[in-house]
């Protein structure tokens, strides 16, 4: 094994199991809790399979975090992920995953959830708007255009202001998330409440449990392949499972970063104990949260609510229920919290994996020190410098049928985000690291049986095989049925091949 490096040393340790639990479950609470029921809804076509897609995610993710914990036990350095790929497969692999998350996953979610906090800001004032602009859209290309709206603008000013926080220091980013994720906490907690005690109403729950498990009016799934039949959740097991499985997209990614307390392994306490349990702890709490929250849902909106509302904003549509218009504000302010608690978690813990990667030589040098306030300064502003560039290019929205650029009422053209298509693309390649890394634990065992172990994989061997053939069953269906969103992502993370031996020409380690 790598023994750790020195550079290790000067970290301080100053997150504790409560810190570390708050990480996990505050870098996991984003907007996606929600909005993603809608689509969930629409291809699934069913309460009772609503719930079953979230309980396969919260199945998966915990199971994952289990095992995960075992890795991070066994090697409590900074990077996590990384170094757990680097010592499982070799220097390429950790060098991929770490290629990828700065590219897009890590810098991608963030400038995804720094736009969403703008644009519920927005509700608020009509300063804030996709179509104020300070830079009007400049055509790029058929394809692409790059703007500055206030939306993007306040995004922007979002990512720099937390990136300068959290190179003041660990205890100042501490600060921020704790009482970030306590007070979204609160609120998703709140809005369980309302929605079984306060809100509940006589049709949505005749509506939706009198027929729990049977499958009404639901999307048809289609593949970019044309030899491949389009399915639905109504033709059966078959179609079901194919439903349920591309339904993880939206669930998984809301239910994703928990790994991120990995990557801070350096700057935790007790870290062989603290890390396995604030895994478990943290992923159970979310989890916990999301499978009660669509409970809530269900009580307050009819299926059909739920499947076609507004924007796909569910719980802007149950708050509304519940509180009239004050519910969209109510809403609103409830996301921002939790936006801007997630935006932290996700700053502060990506800097470690390149600082991780430079002290391998796979990343650059700067990014590889420490300020004098014990943080990654410059691995924190250059993923800040590319998460804010993310925000700025956009797609230009054609019509499918007639490939025309998609125009508002007012005939103004409309625009897409660059990092959402990113994002599509990345998923598929998100859950191709998650399988090679819980398949690291029997590698390890295999190849490093004398290491030392201080937790084990809980339910190991049964648990990290059961996660591996699931998540390789969905990675199988969505190559079939997101051909054009899985085949780009895996192309994004092969493309690092070249990259890798380019580095290690021109910085041998």
């Amino acid at each position: 094994m790598t023994p750790p490096p020195a550079a290790d040393d000067k970290f301080v340790r100053g997150l504790g199991l409560l810190d570390s639990t708050m990480l996990v479950a505050g870098s996991m609470i984003g907007s996606g809790i929600f909005i993603v029921s809608a689509d969930i809804g629409r291809l699934v076509g069913s309460a009772g399979w609503l719930l079953v897609v979230w309980a396969v995610t919260g199945a998966l993710t915990v199971t994952a975090a289990l095992s995960y914990g075992e890795l991070a036990a066994m090697m409590p350095r900074a990077g996590g992920q990384y170094v757990y790929l680097r010592e499982a497969y070799g220097r390429l692999w950790g060098f991929l995953y770490g290629w990828t998350l700065f590219l897009i996953i890590q810098t991608g979610t963030i400038a995804a959830v720094a736009v969403a906090f703008a644009r519920f800001l927005g509700v608020f004032t009509s300063i804030i708007s996709p179509t104020q602009w300070i830079i009007p859209p400049i055509i790029l290309s058929r394809n692409y255009a790059i703007s500055l709206s206030t939306q993007q603008l306040v995004a922007v000013l979002i990512i720099a202001f937390l990136t300068v926080v959290n190179t003041r220091g660990l205890e100042l980013g501490k600060l921020i998330q704790n009482i970030f994720t306590s007070a979204k906490t609160l609120s998703l907690i709140a809005l369980i409440a309302l929605g079984i005690f306060v809100g509940r109403n006589a049709n949505a729950l005749s509506t939706n449990f009198t027929n729990f498990w049977t499958p009404g009016a639901a999307a048809p799934i289609r593949s970019d392949l044309s030899f491949v039949a389009t399915v639905s959740a109504t033709g059966g097991a078959l179609g079901m499972l194919i439903a349920v499985c591309v339904a993880q997209v939206g669930s998984l990614f809301s239910a994703d970063a928990w790994n991120n307390i990995t990557f801070t392994a350096g700057e935790v306490r007790e870290p062989r104990r603290n890390i396995p349990l604030s895994l478990a702890m943290g992923t159970g709490l979310v989890i916990t949260l999301y499978l009660l929250a669509n409970v809530a849902y269900l009580f307050v909106l009819p299926l059909d609510k739920i499947q076609h509302a507004p924007d796909d904003r569910v719980g802007t549509a149950a708050m509304e229920v519940m509180f009239g218009g004050a519910g969209a504000a109510i809403m609103a302010v409830a996301i921002m919290i939790s936006t801007f608690g997630c935006c932290n978690g996700l700053i502060l813990a990506g800097a470690r994996v390149y600082y991780a990667m430079a002290l391998d030589g796979l990343f650059f040098k700067s990014t590889g020190r420490l300020n004098a306030k014990h943080v990654p300064a410059m691995a924190l502003a250059l993923q800040g410098v590319w998460t804010a560039l993310l925000v700025l290019p956009r797609t230009r929205l054609r019509d499918p049928v007639t490939n025309a650029p998609i125009l508002d009422a007012s005939g103004v053209e409309q625009y897409g985000n660059l990092y959402g298509m990113l994002l599509d693309y990345v998923v598929f390649a998100v859950l191709i690291f998650y399988v090679l890394t819980i398949a690291g634990v029997f590698v390890l065992r295999h190849t490093q049986p004398q290491a030392e172990r201080p937790y084990r994989a809980f339910g190991y061997p049964v648990l990290p095989a059961f996660y591996i053939v699931a998540a390789t069953v969905i990675l199988i269906v969505l190559a079939i049925y997101r051909t054009q969103t899985s085949w780009p992502g895996l192309l994004l993370v092969l493309a690092g091949v070249p990259v890798y031996f380019l580095w290690r020409r021109s910085r041998p380690a």
